[in-house]
C-alpha cells in the first residue's frame, strides 16, 4: 500500500482494528511503508483521543464501558484560540508553552512547523510534543513538581529557563483584572514571570468567560503581557479597557 497523509493513514488503522479486533506496530509500519516511530505517533494520538488502547506492540479497540469516561472534548473556544496562537508561531521559532489545557490544545496545530524548539513545564504538554511528527526539539525545565498546577516550578526550572532566550511565550490563566494582569489561584507565580522575562513575546490564551475573575495571586502584570488572545464573546468596553494597557487583544472566531 503506498504511503497516506496522517489523517489517511489513521482513520486506515482505526478501520483495521474494527476488522481485526487488535492490531501490531510491526504489521502497520510494513503496509503503511512508514517508520514504527510513526506508528507508534499514530497509536498514542488515536488512544488520547479516546479511540484505542496502546498495548505492547500494537493496540486493541477501547472497551465500551471507558468510552464515556474517557473522551474528552476540547471546548470551541479553546481550539479557536489555540488556533489563533498556532498562526503566530513560524518555522525555526524558540518558543515556552507553560501547563494549563488551553496552551495544550496549541500542541496539536503544530505538527507543519518546521525546527521548533520548545520548553515546556508540564509533562502533558511534553508527552503531546513528542508525538508530533515534524519532532521539535523538546527542553524540560525539570524542578519541583507542583500538584496545583500540575506542573513543576521552583529555582531549578527557573535557572533551566535563564540559560535560554525565547521568541514566545504561550501562557494562559485562571483569571484577568483589567486593571491589574493575569490572575491565578496559585501561589507559586515565580515561574511564570520568569518565563515573561526570557521571552521576546508574552501571549496570553484565555476564555472571555475568565476574563473579570476576583482572584487574589498577580501573575503577570499588563506591562510584561504583549498579546491576549480569547474569544469573540469578550464585551467591548473590556476589550477597550485591556488595549488601554498597551496590550493586543485578538478576538479567535470559532
Amino acid at each position: 500500500m503506498s504511503k497516506r497523509n496522517t489523517q489517511q493513514r489513521r482513520h486506515a488503522i482505526v478501520a483495521m482494528l474494527g476488522e481485526k479486533g487488535k492490531v501490531s506496530v510491526d504489521e502497520l509500519s510494513s503496509l503503511f511503508e512508514t517508520s514504527e516511530v510513526t506508528i507508534r505517533k499514530d497509536l498514542a494520538e488515536l488512544e488520547k483521543n479516546g479511540i484505542l488502547l496502546r498495548r505492547y506492540g500494537g493496540a486493541v479497540p477501547i472497551p465500551h464501558e471507558m468510552v464515556s469516561e474517557n473522551a474528552v472534548k476540547v471546548s470551541d473556544q479553546k481550539l479557536a484560540i489555540a488556533k489563533m496562537a498556532a498562526s503566530r508561531i513560524r518555522d525555526h521559532n524558540r518558543i515556552v508553552v507553560d501547563s494549563g489545557s488551553t496552551t495544550a490544545a496549541l500542541i496539536p496545530l503544530l505538527n507543519q512547523k518546521r525546527g521548533l524548539v520548545v520548553m515546556t513545564n508540564s509533562l502533558n504538554v511534553a508527552q503531546a510534543i513528542k508525538e508530533l511528527e515534524n519532532e521539535p526539539t523538546l527542553l524540560m525545565t525539570g524542578g519541583t513538581w507542583d500538584p496545583h498546577s500540575e506542573a513543576f516550578q521552583g529555582q531549578v526550572a527557573e535557572q533551566a529557563l535563564r540559560a535560554y532566550d525565547f521568541d514566545q511565550l504561550f501562557i494562559g490563566a485562571d483569571g484577568i483584572d483589567v486593571n491589574r494582569g493575569t490572575t491565578t489561584f496559585n501561589e507559586i507565580v515565580g515561574l511564570s514571570r520568569v518565563m515573561s522575562e526570557v521571552s521576546r513575546e508574552v501571549v496570553v490564551l484565555i476564555e472571555s468567560d475568565k476574563i473579570g475573575r476576583k482572584i487574589p495571586n498577580l501573575e503577570l502584570p499588563w506591562d510584561v503581557i504583549t498579546t491576549v488572545i480569547t474569544d469573540t464573546n469578550i464585551d467591548t468596553i473590556t476589550k477597550q479597557a485591556i488595549e488601554k494597557t498597551g496590550t493586543e487583544v485578538i478576538c479567535a472566531p470559532n
